[in-house]
């Protein structure tokens, strides 16, 4: 399927939910509007109907869940209007993860104070413009999904940077910030540098442990799948099994970039210059907003499962995006 196709599929989607919101906007106007050319008829058909003998009080409250459910399809409409055409990755294993602390407090319209921490993918290298690096894409999906929100994503990546020289700023840059959530991307540099996997990996185990002591939740992102970092094929596969085995060992999310990226180029067949720059390493505007559009799906779950009251075993090690 074209990147063409799948953004036809979403165009259509979100003419769907905007049809259905003019649906309902008219039955709330027909509802609420006194001798209505719709109102009247229901009531001289069915004088026994609920809506014709219900009193004024339930009718507001009918038509406050009417203009409710208008809002909230709005909020999809617009929602779609500003998503990529960005399918998830199918097949990858992993059980779902949560996120406790930051889901409660996106649950209850409290602040919400998100760092993503890591290097020039996190800075935003290969975006056309500031607004499509990640981090701002993922800090408009959460202010779309929860408008009544105080959302705050900064932004600390820095380009050039591993885990030796991220831990150093660590405390100044992520933790005096009192982040309730942390996104650490990190090993990609390690990679093209060849740095030993194991050293990067205990780095990355005791900065883990430092967020944690916070008690800001912590997804580790581990490196892109891209021509620059394949060709250190197996360096690159080190780093990505030692970062999935510090997720497990520190009961941490992890979001597997790494798998998700050659599901687009080997599944979804899409080239590389689809979501990769000319450098062969860093992520174009489609590639960043499909990045953060898949780990902000994830959150949005994360805070469902706080709002429906399902727990989430302490035991889940693995933050998936599917």
């Amino acid at each position: 399927m074209t990147i063409h196709s799948r953004f036809s599929r979403a165009a259509q989607s979100a003419a769907l939910a905007i049809m259905l919101m003019g649906a309902l906007t008219q039955a709330v106007v027909a509802q609420t509007a006194p001798g209505s050319a719709v109102a009247a008829p229901m009531a001289a058909a069915s004088p026994s109907s609920a809506v014709a003998t219900a009193e004024p009080g339930t009718k507001q409250s009918l038509s406050r869940k009417a203009i409710d459910k208008v809002k909230e399809v709005a909020i999809r409409a617009r929602d779609i209007f500003n998503r990529v055409p960005c399918l998830p990755p199918k097949g990858i294993s992993g059980s779902m993860g949560s996120l406790p602390h930051v889901a409660a407090k996106l649950a209850a319209k409290k602040p919400v104070v998100i760092v993503a921490f890591g290097s020039s993918s996190t800075q935003g290298y290969g975006a056309t413009s500031p607004e499509f690096n990640y981090p701002n894409r993922l800090a408009a999906q959460l202010r779309r999904k929860y408008p009544a929100a105080d959302i705050t994503v900064l932004n600390r990546g820095k380009g050039g940077e591993d885990a030796p020289e991220m831990m150093k700023r660590l405390q100044s840059e992520v933790i005096d910030a009192k982040p309730d959530m942390v996104i650490w991307q990190v090993g990609t540099n390690a990679v093209l540098r060849n740095l030993d996997p194991a050293t990067t990996a205990k780095l990355v185990e005791d900065g883990a442990a430092i967020i944690q002591a916070s008690g800001a939740d912590l997804v580790l992102v581990d490196p892109q799948y891209s021509p620059a970092v394949n060709a250190k094929g197996e360096n690159a596969s080190k780093m990505v099994s030692l970062l999935s085995k510090v997720a497990h060992f520190r009961h941490v999310g992890i979001f597997p970039r790494f798998e998700v990226m050659r599901d687009w180029h080997d599944r979804q067949a899409l080239p590389f210059d689809a979501f990769v720059t000319a450098d062969g390493l860093h992520m174009n505007d489609w590639g960043y907003a499909c990045f953060a559009q898949l780990l902000g799906d994830d959150i949005i779950r994360s805070v469902d499962q706080v709002q429906a009251g399902i727990d989430t075993p302490p035991t889940v090690t693995a933050y998936r995006p599917m």
